[in-house]
């Protein structure tokens, strides 16, 4: 993929494509839990110009969204929020590690996104948001069968005032 860019939906352009070949990957996945949030909190605001608080991410674990990541060499490297609405899953957040980009670890969160959402929380399809601006993300997701089903006008804050989002969808198995 020659598109620049990190792997969540609303991520700043102009950082490093994905590596297509996760399987040299090493890791383990886990399910995040309170303990784990700073860790998050520091991958967050390494990654975006608009990172969300400690807060919200709290907030978010405790409204129940599933947290989930990939460890590494003993540290968070990458994590994800799911959360459940009816049957369908809201990939609310998908980030790696700055210094992580760029190696596959975004294509292994989302592979292990897909399948947590399916099997563990039921869904029958995914939804996200994407910054139009985030040309590896948007790569990335339409390689994993993700549609583009809509926009929403000035969603994101940016940098120049707001940016749109393109809603995107997939069923799942």
């Amino acid at each position: 993929m020659s598109a620049d860019g990190p792997v969540r939906p609303d991520a700043r352009p102009g950082d490093r494509a994905l590596a297509p070949d996760t399987q040299r990957l090493q890791a383990d996945e886990c399910l995040i839990t309170p303990d784990d949030l700073a860790s998050v909190s520091v991958i967050e605001e390494a990654a975006y110009e608009f990172p969300w608080t400690p807060g919200n991410l709290r907030d978010s674990l405790a409204a129940g969204h599933l947290f989930h990541g990939l460890r590494a060499e003993g540290g968070l490297v990458a994590y994800a929020i799911l959360m459940p609405v009816l049957d369908e899953a809201h990939l609310l957040n998908l980030t790696v590690a700055p210094q992580r980009q760029g190696q596959g670890w975004g294509r292994l969160l989302l592979e292990c996104s897909l399948r947590l959402a399916a099997v563990r929380l039921g869904a029958r399809s995914m939804l996200l948001e994407v910054r139009p601006s985030n040309l590896a993300a948007l790569g990335l997701y339409a390689a994993y069968g993700f549609r583009q089903i809509g926009r929403r006008s000035r969603y994101y804050p940016s940098l120049s005032g707001r940016e749109d989002a393109l809603v995107f969808r997939r069923g799942l198995p």
